[in-house]
């Protein structure tokens, strides 16, 4: 058969497979989320997260050094307090638990690069993402508490902060407080595009954050919607963020996409809870293997265009990266 271009030529020996490859992943694109509560000696499973535990701030090294062994070298701080009130106060407690937690993690693990969830929604009585006016959550009241939250993180040891809580304004305003602080040098990774998702289930069991009232969708991003996410990232670019996140990853891929080719920040995707749960409960079922689908997903990630993925799997896929599972 007279046939010029084939394909094939290029998938024929191992070697060149890898050579030509168009998507290439690497450990140090790897963000690993930890969740960090109240109390001394807790190491406890998350029933809705199998595989993954809570840390108390004394204990929280134990999970950092199998962190630091598997080659992960980012970690995303989450904390659950013992007491909440109606503003969230115990999130810019320079006692609090993420605030003790950092200042564990920074004096033990010196080259881990520490980056902290900038919310309100586990530290409220009410479960939503700021301050209240009624029902509805103050958008300009909530980012001073916001700038209080993320500054307390940088003075216990923070890297970087990310806020979550999708409310306008909130990075501008966070980095006028970084900046007037005299902490020019700390990034901001925005939450830029973060959708009112189904697949955040089981994370809100994990940080006992579901709100006690209503829903988030006043704030978070409707799913029906995909030109709306340039515009909320490029009000986080004029703001002054450094890096941009799509979250969820898997049902975002388009997404992930558009941020990534509109804007010359690296763009970060945050493979949900739900997304999580599901590999892992097709694996117990025998449906899947559990490897295989865990580094496809991932790729798949990368290859929509995230230059860095938040995930739970972190540990596993760098060992996978290492035997050349995914690369």
């Amino acid at each position: 058969m007279d046939m010029t271009k084939r394909p094939r030529r290029l998938r024929g020996n191992p070697a060149l497979r890898e050579m030509v490859r168009e998507t290439r992943v690497d450990k140090s694109s790897l963000i690993y989320p930890l969740f960090v509560r109240e109390g001394s000696g807790v190491v406890e499973e998350i029933p809705s997260l199998y595989g993954q535990l809570r840390y108390s701030p004394d204990t929280l090294c134990q999970g950092l050094e199998e962190v630091v062994k598997a080659g992960v070298p980012a970690v995303l701080l989450f904390g659950l307090p013992a007491e909440k009130d109606a503003c969230g106060s115990g999130a810019w407690d320079e006692n609090g638990v993420v605030q003790r937690a950092l200042r564990q993690a920074r004096a033990a693990f010196p080259e881990l690069y520490l980056i902290t969830d900038v919310c309100l929604c586990e530290y409220t009585s009410h479960g939503h993402c700021g301050i209240l006016d009624g029902e509805t959550v103050d958008n300009d009241k909530t980012l001073e508490v916001l700038s209080r939250t993320a500054l307390s993180h940088v003075g216990a040891g923070a890297d970087m902060v990310a806020p979550s809580d999708m409310m306008d304004g909130r990075v501008g305003a966070i980095r006028r407080a970084l900046d007037g602080a005299g902490r020019s040098d700390v990034p901001i990774l925005s939450y830029a595009v973060k959708y009112a998702s189904a697949f955040y289930g089981p994370f809100r069991e994990a940080a006992d954050s579901a709100p006690a009232f209503g829903d988030r969708r006043g704030y978070q991003m409707d799913p029906h919607n995909r030109r709306e996410a340039i515009k909320e990232a490029a009000l986080d670019v004029e703001e002054g963020a450094d890096l941009l996140m799509v979250k969820p990853a898997l049902s975002y891929l388009d997404v992930i996409r558009d941020v990534s080719q509109a804007f010359p920040l690296p763009c970060a995707a945050y493979s949900v809870s739900g997304e999580y749960a599901m590999i892992k409960a097709a694996a117990a079922a025998g449906l899947i293997d559990e490897a295989a689908v865990a580094c496809e997903a991932a790729l798949s990630v990368y290859r929509a265009g995230a230059d860095i993925l938040i995930t739970y799997y972190a540990k596993e896929l760098a060992g996978w990266m290492d035997e050349g599972r995914i690369g």
